[in-house]
C-alpha cells in the first residue's frame, strides 16, 4: 500500500502518531517508532492482528520506512476523527458529561472489555486517554501494556487508575481493568483525576495498594450510577463485578446509543496532566509498590518513571492538512513488508 504521512497527532515518550492518507483516499492513524523502540508497538500489533470486534479500534497493517536516513516502524490502525474520550469531554461547554451521555459511551467500553476478557486478553492500560471516538462509536485502543491473562510480564499501566492489587504487585488479570473503568467513569463526571488533590504521585500510589479507601464518587450521579461504579471499585479484586455482570446492571440496561448526544467536528488528543496520564513501562519492572515498602524507597521509582516520560504534546487538526509527507512508493522500490517480516 502506498501511503502519505500527515501531520502529527500525538508525541509520547518513544512513539508518533500521525494523521495518513492512502493513494485510494482511506485515511488511518499510523504509530511510528524507531527501531529501537521496538518492543511495545510489537505488542501492541500482536494483539490488534487477533481482536476483531466493533468497540477496538481496528488494525491496517504494518511495515517499515526509511526517512530522513531513520528506520522507522510503522503501525496503521483505525483513524477515529473525534480523539480521545476526554476530548470530547473538553468540548463540553459545562466541563463535564452528564449522566445519559455517560452511560452511552461507558456501555460501548464494557462490550469492548468483554470481549477482549473473552479472548483472555487483558488491557492492563484503561483510560479516557485510551478510548477513541467516532461519530457515535467509542473504542478501545492503545494495546502497548497489553497482555495475555495468564502472561507473567511486569506490571504495567498508568498509577492514577491502577488497582490496589496492582499496585501491591500482586496480580494484574481482568479486575484490574474493571478497576480503572469505574476511575474513567469518575473522570467523564468530573473533568479531573479519580482521585481528588492529588499531587503526590507516591502517597497516591501508597493510598491505592494499603489503605481501604476507594476514589470518591461524586454526588452528581444518580444511585443506579453510584451502584454502578461501587461494583467497579471493590478493592478485592475476586469480589469486583465482571464486564459480564456490568452490563446487565440498570445503569447500563436502561440507556441506548443516542446519536443525537456526539459532536462530529474534529478535535484534538487531549495534553492531560503528568501523573493521569503517564504510562509505567514494562522495562520498569513488577513491583512499583513493594510490600511494606517506605513512600521514601518508592519516590526514586515514580521520579524515573517521570524522567522516562515526556509530557505529550497532542495537536488535532485534520481538515488543515498541511505537511503532508510521502513516505511509502511503489515507485521508490519499497516493497510492504508482511506482518511477519515486519518482525
Amino acid at each position: 500500500m502506498e501511503w502519505t504521512r500527515g501531520h502529527v497527532l500525538g508525541l509520547g515518550s518513544s512513539a508518533t502518531v500521525s494523521a495518513a492518507i492512502s493513494t485510494t483516499g482511506e485515511v488511518f492513524a499510523v504509530k511510528s517508532v524507531y527501531m529501537t523502540k521496538l518492543e511495545s508497538l510489537q505488542r501492541e500489533q500482536h494483539f490488534l492482528t487477533i481482536l476483531n470486534s466493533p468497540y477496538v479500534v481496528s488494525y491496517k497493517g504494518c511495515d517499515i520506512t526509511n526517512e530522513d536516513d531513520k528506520v522507522m516502524c510503522n503501525l496503521m490502525m483505525e483513524y477515529m476523527s473525534q480523539g480521545t474520550i476526554i476530548d470530547a469531554l473538553k468540548r463540553r461547554n459545562c466541563g463535564r458529561f452528564d449522566e445519559m451521555v455517560i452511560s452511552s459511551y461507558i456501555r460501548q467500553v464494557v462490550e469492548g472489555l468483554e470481549y477482549i476478557h473473552s479472548c483472555g486478553v487483558v488491557h492492563c492500560d484503561i483510560k479516557g486517554a485510551n478510548l477513541l471516538v467516532s461519530e457515535n462509536n467509542v473504542k478501545i485502543a492503545d494495546f502497548g501494556c497489553a497482555k495475555w491473562v495468564s502472561e507473567s510480564v511486569p506490571f504495567s499501566g498508568t498509577p492514577m487508575f491502577m488497582a490496589p492489587e496492582v499496585a501491591r504487585g500482586e496480580e494484574q488479570g481482568f479486575a484490574a481493568d474493571i478497576w480503572a473503568l469505574g476511575c474513567v467513569l469518575i473522570e467523564l463526571a468530573t473533568n479531573s483525576s479519580p482521585w481528588t488533590n492529588a499531587t503526590d504521585p507516591v502517597s497516591i500510589l501508597y493510598k491505592i495498594a494499603y489503605s481501604d479507601e476507594i476514589p470518591h464518587i461524586p454526588d452528581m450521579f444518580s444511585r443506579k450510577a453510584k451502584d454502578f461504579i461501587a461494583k467497579c471499585l471493590i478493592r478485592d479484586p475476586k469480589e469486583r463485578w465482571s464486564a459480564s455482570e456490568l452490563l446487565k446492571h440498570p445503569f447500563l440496561t436502561k440507556r441506548k446509543n443516542d446519536k443525537n448526544m456526539w459532536t462530529s467536528s474534529p478535535t484534538s488528543i487531549l495534553d492531560q496532566d503528568v501523573w493521569n496520564t503517564i504510562e509505567v513501562p514494562p522495562s520498569m519492572g513488577s513491583h512499583l509498590i513493594q510490600q511494606k515498602c517506605s513512600s521514601k524507597s518508592l519516590r526514586p521509582r515514580v521520579q524515573e518513571l517521570a524522567c522516562d516520560s515526556e509530557n505529550p504534546k497532542w495537536k488535532m487538526d485534520f481538515e488543515d492538512q498541511i505537511s503532508w509527507l510521502v513516505v511509502r512508493s511503489n515507485g521508490s522500490g519499497g516493497g510492504l513488508v508482511s506482518d511477519d517480516e515486519w518482525w
